[in-house]
């Protein structure tokens, strides 16, 4: 397809006060589009930070939305030409219940909007931030050794044996995202990010963050020595507006976004050097589960990433600035 246009256009960007959502309402504004974001209250203080970023006051207009409503949806994507479909229940701990405050609540969001995108007339590609937490949770993962790109699905039924709900949730719902395309002939794209660091926009405090600072505050405790595919948040932002602009047009289409791979030891290792003074755990498991992933695919579009350096030093003065280490 050729290259979506910028200037002018307005898109939509549900649950715009989120971690990844705040900075591509930021990015999107500062390219010239308007953005229609869908926030649960527009008046919460939570949201205040959307309302001073550049170009705010003309171009970003919040709306009270209710992703499980779909009357709520359509008002804010009436109008758009794009709709980035960020929001998506995030709790990497235990939940009650999983099956409906995570599975059930991320594909009916989704299909909520994605109907409402149908019925729109202007609608011209939808863009849905997944995860590669629906790419690679399966046995070949725990052996190590293995290569994943965009062909690779995490296993269901083995989601929900280890209890990986957030993991279920994206697969389900980008699986049905997928579905619902290609029976409706939508274009549609998926983005697929890693763990994603970054300094935040948001005055509350996202679960991706609270990976990285449990590193720089416990002290002495027995930690996996895992390796996290890790991505910084801006680059995230950026890695969606290139996809949305410049992607081929075909149903279906799929992008992991990755940066770096790192084992916990090695990244806490990287913190100790830079943050000499603050708690780090001392022991680490013998785990280790040296599987490769590339965002090859992503970078020929002409995405780059900053050094996991910068990420880690943005993020952690990000989280001293507010207090929170």
């Amino acid at each position: 397809m050729k290259e979506m246009e910028s200037k002018g256009t307005t898109v939509c960007v549900t649950g715009a006060g989120g971690f990844i959502a705040s900075w591509l309402v930021k990015l999107l504004l500062s390219n010239g589009y308007t953005v229609h974001g869908t926030v649960r209250n527009p008046k919460d203080l939570k949201n205040a930070h959307l309302k001073n970023l550049e170009n705010a006051e003309e171009n970003l207009k919040l709306f009270k939305v209710d992703l499980l409503d779909y009357e709520s949806i359509v008002a804010a994507i009436n109008g758009c030409s794009g709709v980035f479909h960020v929001a998506s229940p995030v709790h990497l701990g235990n939940v009650p219940n999983p099956e409906v405050e995570l599975v059930e609540t991320a594909v009916k969001s989704t299909l909520n909007v994605l109907k409402a995108c149908k019925e729109a007339t202007n609608v011209k590609r939808v863009l849905f931030v997944s995860s590669l937490a629906a790419v690679c949770v399966k046995p070949s993962f725990f052996e190590g050794g293995q290569f994943f790109d965009e062909t690779c699905w995490s296993d269901k039924e083995f989601c929900r044996t280890i209890n990986k709900w957030y993991c279920l949730s994206k697969t389900e719902a980008e699986m049905e995202a997928v579905e619902f395309a290609k029976r409706n002939g939508l274009d549609l794209v998926t983005v697929c990010p890693g763990l994603v660091f970054g300094p935040k926009l948001q005055s509350s405090i996202n679960d991706t963050s609270l990976v990285l600072i449990k590193f720089l505050k416990v002290e002495n405790g027995i930690t996996d020595n895992a390796m996290h595919w890790l991505v910084d948040v801006r680059d995230v932002a950026k890695a969606l507006l290139i996809v949305y602009e410049k992607a081929g047009s075909s149903e279906g289409l799929r992008y992991i976004c990755k940066g770096h791979a790192i084992f916990t030891k090695d990244m806490v290792e990287m913190l100790k050097n830079i943050y000499p003074h603050d708690k780090y755990p001392h022991k680490f498991s013998d785990e280790k589960n040296g599987n490769e992933i590339s965002s090859e695919k992503l970078q020929k579009l002409g995405w780059t990433f900053r050094a996991l350096e910068e990420t880690l030093v943005d993020s952690v003065n990000n989280y001293k600035e507010d207090g929170i280490l």
